[in-house]
């Protein structure tokens, strides 16, 4: 039986794919071999709490997958989700204040 290091060597395509045991517990793929997330394992990956994520799915705010009726989400479905929530440095214009009337106080 050959060693890991020896199947990458050769350049096994076989060999470079990751193992079975790396991917999450709770994960599938789907038809195309991409690997589909359950909300939990989404969740935890993008540090969010899991009913924020399902109900932004809910709502259609977020891409997702639908597998029938249950939620999964793919790497490219959490990749979205983390541009469309980037926000730039905000670069506030402050105007010149202008004078405004003072208030007169109390005698």
């Amino acid at each position: 039986m050959q060693t890991d290091d020896e199947a990458l060597r050769r350049s096994d395509p076989g060999a470079l794919e990751l193992p079975s045991h790396s991917q999450p517990a709770d994960s599938f793929t789907d038809e195309a071999g991409r690997l589909l997330y359950t909300p939990a394992a989404a969740a935890q990956r993008l540090t969010v709490g899991e009913s924020w994520l399902r109900r932004k799915a809910g709502q259609r705010l977020i891409p997702c997958t639908f597998v029938g009726k249950h939620l999964r989400f793919t790497e490219d479905d959490l990749r979205a989700i983390v541009a469309a929530g980037h926000r730039g440095p905000s670069h506030q214009n402050h105007a010149p204040s202008r004078p405004g009337r003072r208030r007169r106080s109390r005698r």
